[in-house]
């Protein structure tokens, strides 16, 4: 089979890469900072062909914005800097890190080539893992090279996010045609503290302003991009939960970008997402421009050479 058709994979013996000294008393234990390392498993490479499901009435903002995000992901012709291009390019370098990889990580290239709307629901507006087999088949017309990207409407309630996570990934199936998966929700009515931040506002008190304001104008949108694009750095870095995890283990690990959580650019601490952009036409709070002058907020990602959080500006 053509490497243009499937996936390349980099695969090694299990390493572990990124240590921390021996802490020298509870104290300091208590106190470590969580560090991604490397179980020898596989990280994705070559065509990334996504095939997306809009699951229930996603809003015409929502789709936009994502479509126009990935899009930007190998976009390099916009002159504004810094690029949505570049925050993939951390990505990518994950190819290089691994023990045996390439000196220079290549492009993964990212295209949706199908895309399915189920306005009907017809699952219910309750998606729990059960489903997400059928979804997949929907997605891809059975096409096992394709990674199914599922994104759902503001009604619909999906297992397991909003404890702990906002998005997920996965695969179904084992060997070589197991098929990857993203899964990503709507956070406008599910646990928006929790996964419409920076965007959402807390309490009662609709006076008080948005903590900031989303680039596209749609929180829903804008949110549902930080998640997607945690997702997708997840399912390459990650991609069969033998890749680049803590070491807590594969079912309750935090990855390439939930290691660095709420972290928007320089300075960010718990509560405050770091320096960022403001655009002057929309009061939008950015740190990335994309495909056809959309902005966005895009999430820090863990640096494997520098084994710390990165972020775009």
């Amino acid at each position: 089979m053509a490497s243009s058709d499937k996936f390349v994979f980099l695969s090694t013996l299990a390493v572990v890469l990124f240590l921390l000294p021996v802490p020298a008393s509870s104290h300091d234990a208590a106190n470590r900072k969580p560090v991604l390392e490397y179980h020898g498993g596989p990280v994705l490479s070559g065509d990334l062909k996504i095939a997306a499901i809009w699951y229930g009435t996603v809003g015409r903002v929502q789709k936009s914005a994502i479509r126009k995000f990935i899009r930007s992901l190998n976009k390099d012709k916009t002159h504004a800097e810094p690029q949505v291009s570049a925050w993939w390019k951390m990505v990518e370098s994950y190819q290089s890190a691994v023990p045996g990889g390439p000196k220079t990580s290549p492009t993964i290239r990212v295209r949706v080539v199908r895309q399915i709307t189920d306005k009907s629901y017809s699952i219910g507006k309750i998606l729990t893992q059960d489903f997400i087999p059928g979804l997949i088949k929907e997605a891809t017309g059975g096409n096992t090279h394709l990674v199914t990207a599922i994104f759902a409407a503001k009604d619909v309630s999906v297992q397991n996010l909003c404890s702990g996570k906002c998005s997920d990934h996965g695969m179904v199936g084992t060997g070589p045609d197991a098929q990857l998966y993203t899964l990503i929700g709507n956070p406008m009515l599910e646990c928006p503290e929790a996964c419409a931040w920076p965007f959402y506002k807390s309490g009662a008190n609709d006076q008080m302003p948005l903590p900031m304001k989303p680039p596209n104008k749609d929180v829903g949108a804008d949110a549902m991009v930080i998640n997607f694009a945690a997702a997708l750095a997840s399912l390459v870095t990650n991609p069969y939960n033998t890749g680049y995890y803590t070491p807590d283990g594969p079912h309750c690990q935090l990855e390439a970008v939930t290691i660095c959580p709420k972290m928007f650019g320089t300075g960010a601490f718990p509560g405050y997402a770091g320096k960022v952009r403001i655009d002057p036409a929309t009061g939008g709070a950015f740190n990335a421009h994309g495909s056809g002058g959309k902005k966005f907020l895009l999430p820090a990602i863990w640096d494997p050479k520098t084994s710390s959080c990165w972020t775009i500006i």
